[in-house]
C-alpha cells in the first residue's frame, strides 16, 4: 500500500535521525504536530518518533477520542491529569520502545521546561540534541498540497489588505484598521492571524516587532500594514506602506530604495542561488544608495507552518541553496534611519522551476491616503 503524506514525512525524519544517530525525536510544537500528525486542533500533545518503527502519540485523556479520530498517528496514548503529566507518559513510551539511555532530539524553541525537566530526570541530559534545524529543513520544501494551502492563505491575506486600504484615514486607530483586515481575511477563509497584526504608524515603525495599538493615525506619517493569514495551518504574509498626507521626501526615497531592492532580489530567486548571494544583491544596492549602515543583514525567511521559519534564513551569514518549491518571505527589514526610516515591503514568494512567483501579488507602489 502506498505511503500517506504523513508516513513519508515520518520516514524522511527517521532517515535524518539515523544520520545524526538520534534514537528518539520528540514532537510537541503545534506546527510539527500538524506536519507529522495531520492534527490542527491539538493542545497538551506529543508525538514520540523512534529511529525505527512507528510513532506514538500522547495526549490528554479528555481529548483522546477526538485525537484518535483526526490524527494520522495510529497509536495514541492518554495521560490522566493531574495524576499524570504529558512527560510521564512520554517517558514510559520511550522506555517501552526499548530505550534506557537514548539520544533524544528536541525542538529547540518549543519544548516546555516541565517536559524537559522530567526527561532530564529519566535520561542522560548529555545525550539531548537540538533537532529543530533538522526538522525545519525537512519542512522547507513544500509539496503540492502545502502549496495549495499557502496559495489560499495568500488569497485571504490579500482580502485583508484590500479591506485595510478602504478604511484608512486620519483619526482612525491602528486597532480599528487591524480589525478590518482580520475580519476580511477570515471571511475569505483564514483561520486567524498567525502573528499580532503589525498595523503601526509614526515612530513605532522603526521598532523590530511592533503591533497595532489604540494610537490614531495622523497626517505627515507613514502607516505599515504587515499582516498574515492562515489556512489549515499554512501561512502567507505581506506588508505595504501607506503615506498619510505629505511625508518627508527622504522617507519616500527610502521606500523607493526598498521597493527596488525587493525587485532585484526577487528577480534572482530561482533554484541554485544561495541566501548569501540574495543578501549581497540587496546589500550592494542599498549601499549604492547610501543606506548600508542602516540596513540589516537578514532580508527574509522561509514561510510555511510558521510566518518566519528558521530554514532557510536569508542572511549574509548563511550560504543555503534555494531549492524548487521553497516558499520565502522577501524583503523583511526597513532602513533604520532615525526620523525618516521605517517604510517596509514584504511578500510571500514561491520558488518555481527556473524563476519565482509572488503569491501576494499586489501593487508595490507607495500607497497615498
Amino acid at each position: 500500500m502506498e505511503e500517506s503524506m504523513y508516513e513519508k514525512r515520518v520516514h524522511n525524519l527517521q532517515r535524518e535521525m539515523k544520520k545524526e544517530k538520534l534514537d528518539i525525536c520528540l514532537i510537541v510544537d503545534r506546527e510539527n504536530l500538524i506536519y507529522f500528525g495531520g492534527i490542527q486542533q491539538a493542545e497538551c500533545m506529543a508525538i514520540v518518533i523512534p529511529q525505527e518503527g512507528n510513532p506514538v502519540g500522547v495526549t490528554l485523556w479528555l481529548d483522546v477520542d477526538f485525537i484518535r479520530e483526526n490524527c494520522e498517528i495510529d497509536d495514541i496514548r492518554p495521560y490522566v491529569f493531574p495524576k499524570q503529566s504529558l512527560a510521564d507518559v512520554v517517558s514510559e513510551v520511550i522506555k517501552e520502545m526499548g530505550y534506557d539511555n537514548p539520544r533524544i532530539g528536541f525542538e529547540k524553541y518549543f519544548t516546555s521546561f516541565g517536559v524537559f525537566e522530567k526527561l532530564k530526570s529519566e535520561f542522560d541530559v548529555h545525550k539531548f540534541f537540538n533537532a529543530g534545524q533538522l526538522i525545519y529543513k525537512l519542512r522547507s520544501i513544500k509539496n503540492k498540497h502545502e502549496r495549495v494551502l499557502i496559495k489560499k492563505a495568500s488569497n485571504a491575506v490579500l482580502k485583508g489588505m484590500e479591506a485595510a486600504l478602504k478604511v484608512i484615514k486620519p483619526g482612525i486607530s491602528e486597532l480599528d484598521i487591524a480589525a478590518e483586515t482580520e475580519y476580511a481575511s477570515m471571511k475569505a477563509g483564514s483561520q486567524g492571524t498567525p502573528f499580532r497584526p503589525q498595523v503601526v504608524s509614526g515612530k513605532r515603525t522603526l521598532t523590530t516587532h511592533p503591533f497595532a495599538s489604540r494610537k490614531k493615525i495622523k497626517n505627515g506619517e507613514i502607516l505599515l500594514i504587515h499582516i498574515g493569514a492562515k489556512y489549515e495551518g499554512y501561512i502567507a504574509k505581506m506588508c505595504r506602506t501607506v503615506a498619510i498626507g505629505e511625508i518627508p521626501k527622504e522617507m519616500e526615497k527610502i521606500y523607493e530604495v526598498l521597493k527596488e531592492t525587493q525587485r532585484k532580489v526577487i528577480a534572482e530567486i530561482k533554484p541554485g542561488v544561495t541566501t548569501r548571494e540574495l543578501c549581497e544583491t540587496a546589500g550592494n544596492f542599498v549601499k549604492e544608495k547610501g543606506y548600508k549602515k542602516h540596513f540589516l543583514s537578514i532580508i527574509g525567511y522561509g514561510v510555511g507552518l510558521r510566518q518566519s521559519e528558521f530554514y532557510p534564513v536569508i542572511s549574509i551569514n548563511n550560504d543555503i541553496e534555494i531549492k524548487k518549491d521553497m516558499v520565502l518571505d522577501v524583503l523583511l527589514p526597513s532602513i533604520y534611519k532615525k526620523g525618516v526610516g521605517g517604510p517596509r515591503i514584504t511578500d510571500t514568494i514561491q520558488v518555481k522551476e527556473d524563476h519565482s512567483e509572488i503569491l501576494t501579488n499586489y501593487s508595490n507602489e507607495l500607497i497615498r491616503k
